[in-house]
């Protein structure tokens, strides 16, 4: 695809703009965009975040963008980097019941944590890059995954990041959208927020908005802006 054909931003009415200082940055800020068409211009909702990103920073992933240059790095599974580009956001997830109203108001499909719920992180698994319900597999067939119930609040509440969404072994899984350890300390390759942000972002996104993220340095948002119908 050429790097001036336009992702699916085109169609978006929710984007989450996350924009790093550099690509080796495990920081950025995010900030909520909103429009009610996609013709109309672009508004900021709210004010900007903290997020913090992989401890190695960030690398081209697989996502809604036009492909990169062979030359240029490319995300990759266990490489610490968070996966630069334009993404859909397509679930949600936590701790909340069903019943919970939370769960009952939620606007993209949810899933409630549970001790049988794993997301597979073994490229040699058919369950590549996917949340499975243990208890729902003939076999497991991974030997390694990430639990989405947790002894922490990484996971109390958070957002699937359609990244790799082809599942092709070895280029990245289980992104997500989850609450940080602390303010400044980075991530294997996901994207972390407090609690509170975390919480007020699953409650704002909606999937008839198609939600986006967009996750680039500074540099690379400013020239690719424009050609991709960007905030």
């Amino acid at each position: 695809m050429p790097d001036s054909q336009a992702p699916a931003a085109a169609n978006s009415c929710q984007i989450l703009r996350v924009i790093a200082p550099e690509w080796t940055s495990n920081s950025a800020t995010l900030q909520r965009f909103v429009r009610r068409h996609h013709t109309q211009a672009w508004q900021a909702v709210g004010g900007p975040i903290p997020v913090s990103l992989g401890r190695s920073g960030l690398a081209w992933g697989v996502g809604l963008h036009p492909s990169t240059h062979a030359s240029e790095c490319r995300k990759q599974e266990g490489d610490g980097c968070a996966p630069a580009g334009v993404f859909a956001i397509t679930a949600l997830f936590g701790e909340a019941g069903p019943a919970s109203a939370f769960a009952q108001s939620a606007r993209l499909p949810y899933r409630c944590a549970s001790a049988c719920l794993k997301c597979v992180d073994d490229p040699t698994s058919r369950y590549y890059n996917q949340i499975i319900d243990q208890d729902m597999v003939d076999a497991v067939d991974w030997r390694s995954h990430e639990e989405m119930l947790r002894d922490d609040e990484r996971y109390v509440i958070g957002a699937v990041i359609a990244h790799n969404a082809a599942c092709r072994p070895g280029e990245g899984s289980c992104i997500f959208l989850h609450v940080w350890q602390a303010a400044g300390i980075p991530t294997a390759g996901c994207t972390a927020t407090s609690l509170a942000d975390m919480t007020e972002i699953c409650t704002w996104l909606d999937a008839a908005g198609h939600p986006l993220i967009v996750q680039l340095p500074e540099a690379e948002y400013r020239r690719r802006k424009d050609a991709w119908n960007l905030p």
